[in-house]
């Protein structure tokens, strides 16, 4: 399926100034230059200890920084896991929710893309812009006329293109919308049967089935009011998709 470290700079401790030795007039040392030099030592080495224990918990500190980063960016990642059971909430603006259970063992790549769609935002504010009573509602196409996409398409998950899918095109099913030459075209159009279409198996990805909201589905169909035999909706009619989430049970 189709998903920096920091340099660690080294610590600069601050250099030791060496004085170079002065000639001296007098063969012995005086008692106060002694303790002034003990003491200068003492200062120094004092300056020196705390600048590398500064320079050492800066550098802690940036490690952390870094990991804690790299940890957040990880965990804002979903993966999808095909044992796991995954729900997608279709909020359509004054009809209802519709909910799907999504099939990632069935469709992984399809699921994983759908996912990352809704996740990302992308379906919210999109509609249904094709609706044929008696057979599909399909939508999340940004341009609204069945020309657009994600800018991304998937492989076709379906047998026609050496896969095995074993969902029928039944009512309630969902699956990918794709150019009709093109297997592998499916971006981010998808469609739910209204009406048993078995004839699309083998050659259309399924990758999920309504568990609730068929009645929302029925009601968005018998309202539509295409404009010609292809299930054209007026981009002023088109239902709205409020947002699509993603939760696991």
């Amino acid at each position: 399926m189709a998903k920096k470290k920091k340099r660690k700079s080294t610590p600069k401790k601050s250099p030791v100034k060496q004085t170079p030795a002065k000639t001296k007039k007098e063969s012995v040392v005086k008692p106060g230059f002694i303790i002034g030099a003990v003491i200068a030592a003492v200062v120094i080495t004092a300056i020196i200890i705390a600048a590398a224990v500064s320079n050492k918990n800066n550098d802690d500190t940036d490690k952390t920084s870094s990991q804690a980063s790299a940890t957040s960016s990880t965990s804002s990642e979903v993966s999808i896991d095909a044992e796991k059971t995954y729900y997608a909430d279709i909020d359509v603006k004054d009809y209802g929710l519709i909910t799907i259970e999504l099939k990632p063992n069935v469709a992984p790549v399809t699921v994983q893309n759908f996912v990352d769609l809704a996740n990302s935002g992308f379906y919210d504010g999109l509609t249904f812009h094709r609706i044929m009573e008696g057979f599909m509602m399909q939508g999340g196409d940004p341009d609204g006329n069945g020309t657009g996409g994600s800018g991304k398409t998937i492989v076709g998950e379906f047998s026609q293109n050496g896969y095995e899918n074993t969902l029928s095109h039944v009512r309630g099913t969902v699956s990918m919308a794709r150019s009709s030459g093109n297997f592998d075209s499916a971006s981010s159009q998808f469609f739910i049967v209204h009406k048993d279409s078995t004839f699309l198996d083998g050659s259309y990805a399924a990758f999920g089935t309504v568990t609730s909201g068929m009645e929302i589905v029925d009601k968005i169909c018998t309202d539509a009011k295409p404009t010609d035999n292809n299930g054209t909706i007026k981009p002023e009619e088109q239902p709205i998709i409020n947002s699509i989430k993603i939760r696991n049970a």
